[in-house]
């Protein structure tokens, strides 16, 4: 079977059961492991093997621009504190940790191959968190926290990961080095992607066509990785630095129909990507188990169950001291970010899923050392790894919406808020310009039109007001039912222009031109 054949019958597959993964009401990359997991071992069926270079270099760069896209800069900024305490220090506290029970658990590791495994399962992964935590109906501050973690985290744990592989190869090993070095490869990358960053801004600012714009935008993520990655720098910050900068001008620079246009584009090719990555982990696994033959079953369960439980059981330990022991030594910390409740810092605990930067990374290690010998334990690191992406993806996903309304957790609607303040906001300004504009002598022959524009937003900052005092009262329901009237009129308008159209009476353009109005009308609602 054709390589072309492979993947349109993988997407197929990806397409299927991520219906299937919605009608469950499941998140759909843990369907998907599932689903590859399942179709691995099916007779008959072409051996797909996952190149981690080829993951490294072409899943890699759209996902991350994609979540460093919807990233809040304002809130990224706010909640850095504990997302470094997740992205720096509780990445390096797990690898700590793996390494010293792989260490004593498991025969044959040596302290730096104990290390190896330790670095490749520690960071949590950005596709995965982004993936299930998207649908979750959670206070803000946790989705941000989530989100900003498994930007950094990557390239903590690749660090860490390329100083014990070296280890290992090599037999040096310098703490001094690894940490100047972990410094410099951050910065390097940081700088690397404000500065493709820019380079994405002036090209949008220069043109003026959305094809190209668009095409540019998905290249320059590949080209802030490639370009760090050449110099010896951290190409995931090269990446989500870029994506935040660009992100945070696109507002200036992008017209209405490019900014819609990418947003769409890069809805199906995260979509695409999560879909196949996802798909081909559970893939893997028939390949891994055919390279270690010489374990029993029951020692690779013990071994799987072992690191398994260490990774998810450091979250926890790490998230709830991490929280307490700052506000317990710096009192003004406690009065300017309060303690947040146990609940919270539960469910951050227990949203650590690994993903497919864990996997590649493993089946990147090298075959051999530098003396020529086999790379120590290579198979059983990737197995492991394997495992611990299993047990995360599935125990924890699913688990997860139902420790959330176990512990009565509720979105905080303060992005919601926000939103509502924010359109007030500005349809008051636009009610001021218009007055100002009434005065002008050019514009007093079109009273008319004047008067049907301020009708129209004195209408609008009334419903808005009414949909703001409805959030300060705590009347969710009476907005939701608000919306659900506003998609029952919608779809009411939609139905009648299909029925002019079908009657001869419009032909398809009008219907198309009204048809799109109707489209971004009811998006802009949300379901």
């Amino acid at each position: 079977m054709h390589e072309i054949e492979v993947i349109l019958g993988l997407l197929l597959v990806v397409a299927a059961l991520a219906v299937v993964a919605q009608r469950l009401a499941v998140p759909y990359p843990i369907l998907l492991v599932i689903g590859g997991l399942v179709l691995g071992f099916v007779p008959g069926l072409p051996k797909v093997e996952l190149d981690p270079e080829f993951v490294f270099v072409l899943f890699l760069p759209p996902l991350l621009t994609s979540a460093a896209w919807y990233t809040s800069w304002r809130d990224f900024q706010a909640n850095l504190r504990p997302i470094l305490l997740l992205a720096i220090g509780l990445v390096l506290f797990t690898t700590t940790a793996v390494a010293v029970v792989a260490h004593i658990a498991i025969g044959g590791f040596t302290w730096a191959v104990a290390f190896v495994l330790g670095a490749i399962v520690s960071p949590p992964d950005a596709v995965a968190a982004t993936a299930i935590t998207q649908r979750l109906s959670v206070p803000r501050r946790i989705i941000t926290i989530l989100e900003g973690e498994s930007l950094v985290n990557d390239a903590t744990g690749l660090v860490a990961y390329r100083f014990a592989v070296a280890a290992v190869v090599t037999g040096m090993f310098s703490l001094w080095d690894a940490s100047l070095r972990f410094f410099v490869m951050g910065i390097g990358g940081v700088l690397i992607g404000l500065a493709t960053g820019w380079l994405i801004v002036w090209i949008h600012k220069v043109m003026d066509d959305s094809l190209v714009e668009i095409t540019s935008t998905i290249l320059m993520g590949f080209v802030a990785y490639l370009l760090a990655e050449h110099l010896g720098v951290s190409g995931v910050l090269a990446v989500v630095a870029n994506g935040i900068y660009h992100r945070w001008h696109s507002s200036e620079v992008l017209s209405p129909t490019t900014r819609i246009q990418t947003i769409a584009v890069w809805d199906i090719i995260v979509f695409l990507l999560n879909g196949l990555i996802f798909i081909l982990i559970g893939l893997q696994l028939p390949s891994i188990l055919n390279e270690i033959s010489e374990y029993s079953t029951a020692t690779l369960v013990w071994y799987a169950v072992l690191v398994s439980a260490v990774v998810i059981g450091v979250r926890l330990l790490w998230i709830f001291p991490a929280t307490y022991i700052p506000r317990m030594v710096n009192r003004k910390l406690g009065e300017t970010d309060p303690t947040p409740p146990w609940q919270t810092l539960l469910i951050l605990g227990w949203t650590g899923m690994r993903g497919v930067v864990s996997l590649a990374a493993a089946l990147a290690l090298p075959l051999t050392t530098n003396n020529g010998t086999p790379f120590p334990g290579r198979d059983l690191i990737i197995f492991l790894t394997f495992c611990v992406i299993l047990v995360t993806l599935v125990l924890q996903g699913l688990t997860l919406p139902i420790l959330i309304r176990w512990l009565k957790i509720v979105d905080d609607v303060g992005s919601e808020r926000e939103e509502m303040e924010a359109r007030l906001t500005a349809a008051q300004a636009a009610m001021v310009r218009i007055e100002e504009l009434s005065a002008q002598d050019n514009v007093l022959a079109q009273a008319q039109m004047v008067a049907w524009l301020q009708t129209q937003y004195k209408d609008r900052i009334q419903r808005l007001s009414a949909c703001c005092e409805a959030l300060d009262e705590g009347s969710y329901e009476q907005l939701a039912a608000f919306r659900r009237l506003q998609h029952e009129v919608l779809a009411t308008e939609r139905r009648t222009t299909i029925r002019l159209r079908n009657q001869g009476i419009i032909n398809d353009e009008v219907l198309h031109r009204i048809e799109r109005e109707l489209d971004l009308e009811e998006a802009r609602l949300g379901s």
